[in-house]
C-alpha cells in the first residue's frame, strides 16, 4: 500500500476513540473485483479470509501469507453470511437454499437447519457461534424478494425472525418474534446480551434502522433490554464486539465504533457501501472490512472478543 486511500480515514467523535487505533496506521484494500460482498470469517490456522460475493454465487478467500484472492467456492448457493464454529469450520448462510450449513474439515457439508415445524427458512443471513456450541442465525427475507441474491419465492413460515440451533441435540429453535428483518448479530464478550440489528427500513417505510440489545439467560432464553443504537446514517448490517464490549458495525458512510453505552464515538471511513466486519490476524487486532465491491482492512489497537 502506498499512501493513503482516497475516502478513508479515522473520525474522532468522542475522546474515548482516539485509543482504539494508531496514528499511523491507514486502511488498506485488499482485493476488489466483486459485485457485492458479505460475511468474512477469518480461519486463524490457515490465516486466510472466506467472505461471500452474494451475486456471482460464489465463496473468495483471501490468503494473509501471500497476499492472494482466490475462489473458495463456486457456486455457493448464493452464501450470505459466515462464521467459525469452536471446533475451527465454517459455518454459512446460504440464500439460495434457504439453509445453514457447517463445512467439515474434509470439505463435506452438512446441513444444520432448513426448515422449522416442516417449513422452509426465508433466507438465513447472519450467523454467530456462542461458546457452548450453540449457532444463533437471523432469517429476513432478502434471498427470497428477487433473483439477484437467491431465487425469488413465498415465505412459508410467516415472519423474519433469529433461530438457536444446537449441534449437540440437532434442533433448531425461534428465539424472537417482534423483529421486521433481523440482520447482523453477536454476543457481548461474556454472552450475557446478543446484538441484533433490525434492517426494516429496506422495505417498510419508517422500519426501523437500529441495533437492538436483549438479555441471554443460561438457558438461551431472550428478554429485550431496548433499542442500543440508531443508525445516523444508512443501515446497520454486520457488526462485531471487541473484547472491552465495543460494537464495530457496517454502516452507509464506512464503519461505526460504539462504547457499550451505546454512544458512537469514531467512524472509519470507507469509499464504499459497507456490509459486514470480521476481526481477524494473529492477535485478532485487525478489522477486516467487506464493502460493495471490495475488502478493506486496518489495524486497530482493539482485539475481537472472539473468532468469526
Amino acid at each position: 500500500m502506498f499512501g493513503q486511500i482516497d475516502g478513508t480515514g479515522f473520525e474522532v467523535l468522542d475522546p474515548r476513540f482516539e485509543s482504539c487505533f494508531v496514528g499511523h496506521a491507514r486502511v488498506e484494500r485488499l482485493w476488489t473485483g466483486g459485485r457485492w460482498l458479505e460475511g468474512p470469517a477469518w480461519f486463524a490456522a490457515g490465516r486466510y479470509l472466506v467472505f461471500s460475493d452474494i451475486p456471482n454465487d460464489r465463496m473468495m478467500r483471501y490468503d494473509d501469507t501471500s497476499g492472494h484472492t482466490s475462489v473458495f467456492r463456486s457456486p455457493s448457493n448464493n452464501s450470505n453470511g459466515n462464521t467459525v464454529d469452536n471446533q475451527g469450520r465454517l459455518i454459512t448462510c446460504e440464500h439460495l437454499t434457504r439453509r445453514v450449513t457447517r463445512t467439515e474439515f474434509d470439505g463435506r457439508i452438512t446441513v444444520l437447519a432448513d426448515r422449522i415445524a416442516g417449513k422452509r427458512l426465508n433466507s438465513p443471513n447472519d450467523v454467530t457461534v456462542k461458546s457452548d456450541g450453540t449457532i444463533w442465525f437471523t432469517d429476513p427475507s432478502y434471498g427470497i424478494l428477487h433473483d439477484y441474491e437467491g431465487d425469488y419465492g413465498d415465505a412459508e413460515i410467516g415472519g423474519c425472525h433469529v433461530y438457536r440451533h444446537d449441534p449437540a441435540t440437532g434442533t433448531t429453535d425461534q428465539v424472537t418474534s417482534d423483529f421486521v428483518k433481523p440482520n447482523g448479530l453477536a454476543f457481548s464478550p461474556d454472552e450475557t446480551v446478543l446484538y441484533v440489528a433490525d434492517t426494516g427500513a429496506t422495505h417498510l417505510p419508517g422500519g426501523p434502522r437500529h441495533i437492538r440489545k436483549l438479555a441471554v439467560s443460561n438457558e438461551g432464553r431472550l428478554s429485550d433490554l431496548g433499542v442500543f443504537a440508531e443508525c445516523a446514517s444508512g443501515l446497520f448490517d454486520g457488526f462485531r464486539v471487541d473484547r472491552k464490549g465495543r460494537i464495530w458495525t457496517s454502516a452507509g458512510d464506512g464503519v461505526h465504533a460504539y462504547d457499550p453505552d451505546g454512544t458512537l464515538i469514531g467512524k472509519i471511513h470507507i469509499p464504499e457501501l459497507v456490509s459486514n466486519v470480521a476481526f481477524g490476524g494473529e492477535k485478532l487486532n485487525r478489522l477486516f472490512i467487506t464493502a460493495s465491491t471490495s475488502v478493506y482492512a486496518v489495524y486497530l489497537t482493539a482485539n475481537g472478543s472472539r473468532l468469526g
